[in-house]
């Protein structure tokens, strides 16, 4: 563990070079190889610090968002060098990474130690803050008593000549997952998701059957730590287009084919409720 926080730290300095020097992703393999040559000449395995950086470069758009979107009030350009780089590692890590490898608290963990030993006082703080805040966000926090929300989405389906393709959107933290909303004043949840597909993906659906619900804890700023409670039924549609609404927390929306599911990133807890419907629909 001892390397790997050693090569964190390298990847840090190096992507702090790499930023100061005006982003210049040509020159990033001979800055970090020079790092690991000065800095970490005993590093059994020196490829973790190169697979961090690569990593970060290569979705660094996608990160940054993130950055953007839980940190409003700290634009990019105006937080610190220091802390910017190591929130970018650490979201790399936490959203990129598989989590057999590395847990999400490590890589918490192990960004807020960093951010302590390079940055300023407050780095350790405002790091563990902006992580914490994607965690949880993730549904990585257990549940807790706290206000309620409940809401309702949908697994919207359409023939596809002998198949069926799926409708799925696009988050800002990388991840395929189903659409839904919150339901309004004397809504049921089938009434709220016929409502809400309308309105965010623009198609008309049909509920077919409940397949179950979702919680998960969520963060606001006025209101603190809110537990959502999603509950999801299988629909049909015969719309082909889908029109996504502009949201901060959207970024895409696409018609699947049943084979690819297996392949996208999905979170865990819309799996099962995507095999539901699959197995559902398998006896049609």
């Amino acid at each position: 563990m001892a390397n790997r926080h050693l090569s964190r730290s390298i990847s840090m300095q190096t992507l702090f070079e790499w930023d100061f020097n005006g982003c210049d992703d040509k020159k990033i393999k001979d800055v970090l190889d020079r790092n690991l040559k000065e800095f970490g000449p005993g590093l059994d395995d020196i490829s973790f610090s190169k697979k961090l950086v690569n990593g970060v470069i290569k979705n660094r758009a996608k990160i940054d968002k993130i950055i953007e979107k839980i940190a409003p009030e700290w634009p990019l350009h105006q937080i610190a060098m220091v802390d910017r780089n190591v929130l970018r590692l650490g979201l790399f890590e936490l959203l990129f990474e598989k989590k057999e490898e590395v847990p999400s608290k490590v890589a918490i963990n192990e960004a807020i130690e960093i951010a302590k030993t390079f940055g300023s006082e407050s780095s350790g703080r405002f790091i563990n803050g902006v992580l914490g805040t994607v965690f949880r966000e993730m549904g990585g926090e257990e549940n807790v008593e706290m206000p309620e929300e409940k809401l309702a989405g949908a697994v919207v389906y359409k023939k596809d000549k002998k198949s069926f393709i799926f409708a799925f959107v696009h988050d800002v933290f990388g991840f395929w997952t189903l659409s839904k909303g919150h339901l309004e004043d004397k809504e049921n949840h089938e009434e709220g998701a016929v409502r809400e597909l309308k309105e965010e993906l623009g198609i008309d659906i049909k509920i077919e059957k409940e397949l179950g619900e979702n919680q998960y804890i969520a963060s606001d700023p006025e209101k603190g730590k809110i537990k959502k409670i999603v509950k999801y039924f299988l629909a049909s549609t015969k719309d082909d287009e889908l029109k996504l609404k502009e949201s901060g927390g959207l970024d895409g929306s696409t018609w699947f084919k049943m084979e690819d599911l297996a392949d996208i990133k999905m979170y865990d807890d819309i799996r099962p409720i995507v095999a539901k419907a699959i197995k559902i629909l398998a006896k049609k």
